[in-house]
């Protein structure tokens, strides 16, 4: 029961994630892939980290903080890639 939970938490998360960013994607691509992949691995590694009885809030924890944290980053390497001149 537990693990459909936290299933359903980190599918909710990560739908909210990608249709919100999917809004305002134009030039920031990159955000919106970082932001989905940090959101996943972060509600991955907060339900791991929790412990029995908080996983589901260890996993909405993780995902919210490793969405923002992927979607800083993805944008940043994706500006920085896209600033760098062609070879």
């Amino acid at each position: 029961m537990k693990h459909r939970t936290i299933g359903l938490i980190s599918g909710a998360m990560l739908s909210a994630v990608l249709i919100a960013g999917c809004e305002s994607a134009n030039g920031h691509e990159g955000a919106v892939i970082g932001g989905a992949a940090g959101a996943a691995g972060g509600a991955l590694i907060g339900s791991a980290a929790a412990g029995h009885g908080n996983r589901g809030t260890g996993a909405l924890i993780g995902g919210v903080v490793g969405g923002a944290a992927g979607a800083v980053a993805g944008d940043q390497l994706h500006d920085k890639n896209k600033n760098q001149p062609q070879q």
